[in-house]
């Protein structure tokens, strides 16, 4: 196996000379058996296509030190474990089936009867929540993903895209050809694990004609309660912009195309927390553009941080960046963010953090916000509380992407030396950019990798997109570099419409940063 730095905290392994299927599988095994025996400083190993992305915390564990105990790992798991059999009910009928079979010179049926004959098996999960990518397709039904995406997949649709077939969990937009539905419940945060395949599985389809994929789904579609955790603390009057309940980042479903969430600016969080003397990743509320109208059910002390926002307390305006205790029945509204793009409400105590918040962030009206069921222990990560010179980023450092080059030099010259236009259509997933496109060497496409955050990849039209906590887990773009863990913060305080420039630093320069930042 071959180990390639990424950033600081993120360090890719393939498997030079070995197909993608015999990389995928040992990919898969070093996942299960980091995944059970982490070392301590891993956050989560990531099997894609025929790679193994690992996160980790630099400041506890070294890059030297993982790649030491992947030989080892990989030494106990050479033969791939055995895997669960799932058989899986299908209707097939979807929109594309017919244009497929013409390109194949197929009837519509025999196209049915290919794919359903088909033993695969999951490779990897990823694009969304319970996702799986299943190799073993028939090389005659490997097809083209359609040129321009569909803004609306239904839940349940069963696709091709290239050389997989899948399943899409819920309904997101998605470029792969439909070809049927499923009524099985691919997703559901109430299991644990929560996706029906993982990694390794051997899957099959059940044919099913249109009354019993009817008659199954409506049974999965009853509606369901969901308790509120912990001990009601607020109300939401208003939701305001983009409001969301965040904390530290959650790895523990990224192998199963969880995205890991989390404070997309965790200085800003950190600096409220500790003013409150809470851990530094206790959740709070994030807060975009402009903030929410909360009424408060108990007593409580809070913390807003970050960007400036605009505080009220029943009319009267209340300290920002300073703790000030609010009382039952008090209503508390926050107003526009400035100085930045987004502010955290912090909460004594910290507040409950649902899971679901990574799929779907936004609070709604009327929704409660809790205490956790119960208290959080300190965090062991360090948090640098003093304040930033700027909570305008102008200047990223970023690792460039190593060997192979996907992209021209002279392309790559000019990203480093131009700006580029934060886009209002950016959001938490990754900040989209406007300016001077990269220009590929080859194929924007490659073989999916997992992501880590800060990663820059660049789509067909080459404008620059910087994942953030809510990326898809794996992705098959290409990547020009990474934003360092020092610079992360920025992400979620890049204004729509300011300007952002890069600058090349090396892996070491990374680490020091990291130091700098998170020493007390």
């Amino acid at each position: 196996m071959r180990w390639r730095d990424v950033v600081d905290g993120a360090g890719l392994v393939d498997f030079p000379g070995e197909s993608e299927q015999a990389s995928n599988e040992r990919a898969v095994a070093l996942s299960d058996a980091l995944t059970s025996h982490p070392p301590s400083g891993l956050w989560a190993a990531i099997p894609a296509a025929s790679t193994l992305l690992l996160l980790f915390d630099p400041l506890r564990v070294s890059a030297a030190t993982l790649q030491s105990h992947l030989i080892h790992s990989g030494e106990a798991t050479f033969r791939p474990p055995s895997r669960r059999q799932l058989r899986v009910p299908v209707h097939y009928g979807g929109p594309d089936l017919s244009d497929l079979a013409r390109e194949r010179s197929m009837t519509e049926e025999q196209v049915i009867a290919l794919h359903a004959e088909g033993r695969y098996r999951v490779a990897f999960l990823g694009f969304a929540p319970g996702f799986a990518y299943l190799t073993g397709l028939s090389r005659e039904l490997h097809a083209p993903r359609l040129a321009t995406p569909r803004t609306r997949v239904p839940a349940g649709s069963l696709a091709i895209g290239g050389p997989y077939t899948g399943i899409y969990p819920d309904e997101t937009p998605g470029g792969w050809r439909l070809i049927g539905r499923s009524p099985a419940n691919l997703f559901d945060f109430d299991r644990d694990p929560p996706s029906l395949f993982a990694p390794g599985d051997e899957v099959s389809f059940e044919r099913i004609d249109e009354s019993e994929y009817a008659r199954r789904r409506s049974i999965l579609s009853a509606p369901t309660s969901r308790a509120v955790a912990g001990r009601p603390i607020f109300r939401l009057i208003s939701p305001g912009f983009l409001s969301s309940v965040q904390g530290g980042p959650d790895f523990r479903w990224v192998r199963l195309g969880v995205p890991p969430g989390g404070a997309i600016d965790p200085i800003a969080l950190a600096a409220g927390n500790g003013r409150l003397g809470n851990p530094a990743e206790a959740a709070g509320v994030e807060i975009a553009v402009m903030g929410p109208s909360l009424h408060c059910l108990e007593d409580v002390e809070v913390c807003l941080s970050g960007a400036e926002v605009s505080a009220e307390s029943n009319g009267r305006s209340v300290a920002v960046h300073e703790p000030f205790a609010l009382r039952a029945g008090d209503e508390l509204r926050l107003g526009r963010v400035s100085r930045g793009l987004r502010a955290y409400l912090c909460v004594g105590g910290g507040l409950a953090a649902d899971p679901r918040a990574r799929v779907s962030p936004r609070l709604k009206a009327e929704e409660l916000l809790s205490a956790p069921a119960q208290k959080s222990a300190a965090s062991s990560r360090r948090r640098s509380l003093l304040p930033r010179e700027s909570m305008s980023p102008s200047v990223l450092r970023v690792v460039l992407a190593r060997e192979p080059s996907l992209f021209r030099e002279e392309s790559v010259r000019a990203f480093l030396s131009t700006s580029y236009r934060v886009s209002a259509a950016s959001d938490r997933r990754g900040i989209r950019l406007e300016g001077t496109p990269l220009v590929h060497s080859g194929s924007p496409d490659i073989a999916p990798e997992a992501t880590a955050p800060g990663a820059i990849q660049v789509p067909r039209d080459g404008m620059p997109i910087l994942l953030g906590p809510d990326r898809p887990v794996t992705g098959g773009y290409a990547k020009v570099g990474t934003v360092i863990g020092a610079d992360l913060w920025a992400l979620g305080q890049a204004v729509p419409g300011s300007l952002l420039r890069f600058q090349a630093v090396s892996l070491s320069d990374a680490l020091e940063a990291r130091v700098r930042m998170e020493s007390p």
